[in-house]
């Protein structure tokens, strides 16, 4: 869970999620779960911060059933491929959900 004033400290980031949602035309749904992923945990670093936004991105895409193509979402966020590849398992750990095997 987060605080309200974890919204106010990332706005900047959670505008460059909106807008990358927007551009690959993410439900609602998705764009709710990326918010709440993202704002649940948050990295204190700001050279973390397009990672894990990129990657609760994908992963919120994902619980929704609104996948994309991890490509397409980094570069949405203008973030690394790998960067999505590597974190997108643990978001959904640490949100309590069990990520695919595939």
């Amino acid at each position: 869970m987060y605080r309200a004033r974890d919204e106010v400290d990332n706005e900047e980031w959670l505008a460059q999620l909106q807008r990358a949602a927007e551009s690959l035309d993410l439900s609602s749904e998705a764009r709710s779960n990326a918010t709440d992923l993202f704002l649940s945990g948050v990295p204190e670093a700001d050279r973390s911060k397009p990672a894990m936004a990129a990657a609760a991105l994908y992963a919120g895409a994902l619980i929704a059933g609104d996948e994309r193509p991890q490509t397409a979402v980094a570069e949405a966020m203008d973030a690394t491929r790998l960067s999505v590849q590597q974190h997108w398992k643990d978001v959904l750990e640490d949100a309590g959900f069990r990520p695919p095997s595939w």
